[in-house]
């Protein structure tokens, strides 16, 4: 506002400060992100000049509606005031916070002075009288009005009626107010919060070694992957594979006739991205797949991978979204040194470029169709952000059910930044966090403002083109340990399943973290009756997942000291409930560890002073705890964890401690 012009009426009554509004991604550039049910809780600062009381309310709307709910805030001291609502239906969100004098409440404390000191307030009550008056006039109810009346009157004891000063506050003078800008949120369903992921190759699938699965063969294993508590499926591209440059064997770079290549080589005379592989079945199997998996309770997650093999139809009919080469030739996929001779990638910096979006979201508009809900998104890192925010924008607008999951094992800035647009689950670097320090560090940054107010981690302990070190080294032991941490650590998780379930550890070479014979470039017949296999653990893990509300969110995560540096010890605490539950866990595959935790009491919801019973959730065992320190022993040959579970009353019946050194 230009300084040589007299202020409005308005600005110059706008005498309250709001400042400091958190949640907020980026100053309100991108959405906080929350999901169904998960309460949002806004806080900021809001004052005045001088001794007199403020107010804040909390309002907030659906983005495509007019009208605002709010929500009175709770000071906190300091000028801080807090409030929260619960989102009711996935979809855009707007909140904002507004704040005004609360002139009947000032006046209130005022005169509450002047009683306590014996000082006449006839006056007073005649004032505070009128501010009621105002407040009925701007629609308060009838209390107010007698209230009013009951201080003409020379009763003071109105200024102790805290309905009163609710009600009058309720009704103060809008000129007052002074509102924050409108920050967006983006509500998912829980699925985007909580959700347990199995990826498994369909074209492996198949009953009989040797033979091509179908994606009816998939359909004969739901079952068996329901029952181990999966709720998501995740399939690979399932669409035509091309035939130029395919890879054989161990990722070759002439594969034979009889080779089946890489399903991300997308693309043939058979068809492109809205097709299915005719080796796979049709399109109608795929429908039946996904009502199958409705029906198990599951969802059908499909693998959007933007790119193409040099047969697809696109390359043919559409050159101008290909870079061609000074040669004349098109440009394959390169992370140099590598060359991905099977695969060329989209121009995105093409002059064709909106008809290239265009035809990208429609690919995404097919499966909608067919009833997908979840996309897997292949290296979205590799195309450009405005491309992303535009098209998972758009598709939410209409279908604000829809999951995306960014494969993107990149920087972290370029992964957070997937994040902030729109994708609402991301890949992590848990993948490769190992010992027990560097866990906790990396989940402190992921649970922890501002970055847990727009990204999910989904935390994956193998995919197919990751076979870890630790996992090759340190075999079943480090399997089970690693599903432990995944399955505890993070609301979302997924294995690569059967490679992880059975506990596949060769690489191709040493120093590689390809699989040797990986499944990417051909058949797999698993033989899942293995005795040794994990579906045990892992169908324990997920029920113990399922039962108990504190896993399913990230947000009461807690990390405990303890003596060991091969201890990791954690906490979640569903405050709805109360269900508490504490992990501790060997870091270390190869040799028994022992030590004591050092408990956060408070934040497990206990009393400093009274011993508490810890049941495990995995072991079987009940202990007698008491105390902040315990002592724990565990051996990942054995049992690489206790999965506590602390009863809400001392429990009845026979506990036993563990034995103490």
């Amino acid at each position: 506002m230009s300084r040589t012009r007299v202020p409005t009426d308005s600005y110059a009554r706008r005498r309250v400060a709001v400042e400091i509004v958190q949640p907020v991604v980026d100053s309100g550039r991108f959405s906080v992100k929350r999901t169904v049910g998960e309460p949002v809780a806004v806080e900021a600062d809001v004052f005045a000049e001088g001794h007199e009381l403020v107010s804040a309310v909390l309002c907030w709307r659906r983005a495509d509606a007019r009208n605002w709910s709010e929500v009175e805030m709770r000071a906190m001291g300091n000028d801080r005031f807090r409030g929260c609502f619960d989102p009711e239906s996935p979809g855009a969100y707007r909140y904002k916070v507004v704040g005004t004098v609360d002139r009947y409440g000032s006046w209130r404390a005022g005169v509450a002075k002047k009683i306590a000191a014996e000082v006449p307030v006839d006056t007073d009550l005649e004032i505070g009288a009128r501010l009621l008056d105002d407040a009925v006039d701007r629609g308060a109810p009838e209390t107010v009005l007698r209230a009013a009346k009951r201080l003409r009157a020379g009763d003071a004891s109105v200024v102790d009626d805290v309905t009163v000063a609710d009600r009058a506050r309720a009704y103060g003078d809008p000129a007052l107010a002074t509102s924050s800008s409108e920050l967006p949120l983006a509500v998912d369903r829980v699925r985007a919060r909580y959700s347990t992921w199995y990826e498994l190759f369909p074209r492996s699938c198949a009953s009989t070694e040797g033979a091509h699965g179908t994606l009816r063969d998939v359909a004969r294993l739901l079952p068996s992957i329901a029952a181990m508590g999966f709720d998501v499926l995740y399939l690979p591209p399932i669409h035509p594979i091309g035939v130029t440059n395919r890879k054989g064997p161990n990722n070759q770079l002439a594969g034979g006739p009889g080779d089946v290549g890489s399903p991300w080589a997308i693309g043939s005379s058979l068809g492109g991205h809205t097709s299915v592989h005719p080796d796979l079945g049709t399109l109608a199997d795929f429908r039946a797949l996904v009502d199958t998996a409705h029906g198990h309770g599951m969802e059908i997650a499909l693998d959007i991978a933007f790119q193409c093999s040099p047969d697809h139809p696109y390359v043919h009919e559409h050159p101008e979204w290909f870079r061609m080469r000074p040669d004349g030739t098109i440009q394959y996929a390169e992370n140099p040194p590598k060359r991905y001779e099977d695969i060329v990638p989209f121009d995105f910096e093409s002059d064709a470029w909106a008809s290239l979006w265009k035809e990208l979201r429609s690919i995404f508009e097919f499966w909608i169709d067919t009833g997908v809900r979840i996309f897997r998104v292949d290296n979205p890192h590799t195309k450009p952000f405005p491309f992303w925010e535009w098209v998972l924008g758009d598709l939410r607008d209409r279908h604000p059910d829809l999951i995306f999951l960014a494969e993107a094992f990149t920087r972290p800035r370029v992964l957070e930044r997937l994040a902030k647009i729109g994708f609402n689950q991301s890949y992590t670097y848990f993948t490769w966090r190992n010992e027990a320090w560097e866990l906790r560090e990396y989940f402190e940054e992921l649970t922890a403002a501002p970055l847990a107010d727009y990204l999910r981690p989904n935390v994956w302990p193998n995919t197919p083109d990751i076979l870890t070190e630790e996992l090759q080294r340190g075999g079943r032991p480090a399997f089970a340990t690693r599903a432990i941490l995944a399955a505890t650590l993070a609301a979302s998780y997924g294995i690569y399943g059967p490679a992880f379930e059975l506990c596949v550890r060769d690489a191709r070479e040493a120093g590689s973290e390809e699989y040797l014979d990986s499944e990417k470039y051909e058949l797999k017949h698993w033989e899942r009756s293995w005795p040794f296999s994990l579906a045990p653990l892992l169908t324990r893990l997920n029920r113990i997942r399922a039962e108990h509300p504190a896993l399913h969110s990230n947000a009461s995560l807690r990390f405990h000291d303890t003596d060991n540096g091969h201890l990791l010890c954690y906490s979640k605490r569903d405050a709805a409930t109360r269900d508490t539950i504490v992990t501790v866990v060997t870091t270390d595959p190869f040799r028994p560890q022992s030590g004591h935790v050092q408990l956060d009491l408070g934040a497990l919801g206990l009393v400093d002073d009274r011993p508490f019973v810890v049941r495990d959730l995995l072991g079987g065992a009940s202990y007698e705890w008491s105390g902040p320190r315990n002592y724990v022993a565990l051996d990942a040959a054995t049992l690489a964890a206790h999965v506590l579970f602390v009863e809400p009353t001392r429990a009845a019946g026979r506990t036993r401690s563990e034995e103490r050194p």
